[in-house]
């Protein structure tokens, strides 16, 4: 996972209006439901910026003047009309720009929330899950659930290129991101070319530095693909997350320069990971 800025790649084009930050610091209101109510700062209808744009401007600055921290809910599109003076398509096309561009997130009736923006995957390199978060800005950690001898089904010894049975390490981890759970990865290793591997596997190590310093084991490349899915229900409770919630599932094989050592399979939570690509056509 490599994280996008907010206004990075994707973002749609057009102008944010610059706030200067002394407007914002002013106590919000607070509705009975616990919603913040946003401080008024007047828009301007005279300005060539339309109010879409400033007003994403201005609701982009108090996300960034840590007003609203990830995972707080937003006033809703009724409160922020009557507070900005302005339409609710105004609001809508202000909400949509900002949830293009990884700041928010919609729950159909949840209401908005800020999303944690370091979360969201753009271009990608073969590392460990735990050099990634750190590339994030984020604290990686493991908790391991399982450590296992298991024989490789077909499906598994065929992305391995290896024979059905192949003895096989699986390592099962809860993975997080700031002490909180973002991923439940089965890792499926090559038992022949890692022996001994078992007695290294503890919490918060990673599998990848422990393969490099131990076995001189470097990815190279890896293929993985992504699907949408609904939480199992034996992760969910370990993922803080309710049955069927949405998740991603990636499947990943990675190679090193001899052949594929490891075959992966992630369960990530769909709330706090988003994918991102920047797309090109060809000059």
């Amino acid at each position: 996972m490599t994280a996008v800025p907010g206004g990075g790649a994707g973002a749609p084009a057009g102008p944010v209006l610059a706030v200067d930050a002394t407007s914002l610091r002013r106590a919000d209101r607070t509705s009975g439901d616990g919603v913040a109510q946003p401080a008024v700062v007047a828009l301007d209808p005279a300005s060539t910026v339309p109010l879409y744009a400033q007003l994403e401007g201005l609701l982009l600055r108090r996300v960034e003047a840590g007003e609203w921290p990830a995972g707080t809910q937003i006033p809703t599109e009724s409160q922020l009309c009557a507070a900005y003076g302005v339409s609710r398509v105004t609001v809508r096309q202000a909400l949509a720009r900002l949830v293009h561009r990884g700041l928010l997130t919609r729950g159909r009736g949840r209401g908005t929330f800020v999303r944690d923006a370091r979360l969201t995957a753009g271009a990608r390199s073969v590392s460990s899950f735990s050099t990634e978060l750190v590339g994030l800005g984020l604290h990686p950690g493991a908790r391991v659930l399982d450590v296992a001898h298991v024989p490789a089904d077909p499906e598994v010894a065929a992305a391995l290129d290896r024979e059905p049975g192949t003895d096989l390490l699986r390592v099962r981890r809860l993975r997080l991101a700031d002490g909180q759970p973002i991923a439940i990865q089965t890792s499926l290793l090559l038992a022949d070319r890692f022996p001994g591997l078992a007695a290294h596997i503890t919490d918060d190590v990673s599998l990848y530095e422990v393969l490099r310093t131990r076995y001189g084991t470097v990815p190279a490349e890896a293929t993985e693909v992504f699907r949408v899915t609904g939480m199992p229900r034996e992760l969910a409770q370990l993922l803080d997350v309710g049955r069927g919630a949405h998740a991603f599932h990636a499947t990943r094989v990675t190679f090193d320069g001899r052949e594929a050592f490891e075959h992966t399979t992630s369960y990530l939570r769909g709330d706090r990971y988003e994918i991102r690509l920047a797309l090109r056509n060809p000059r």
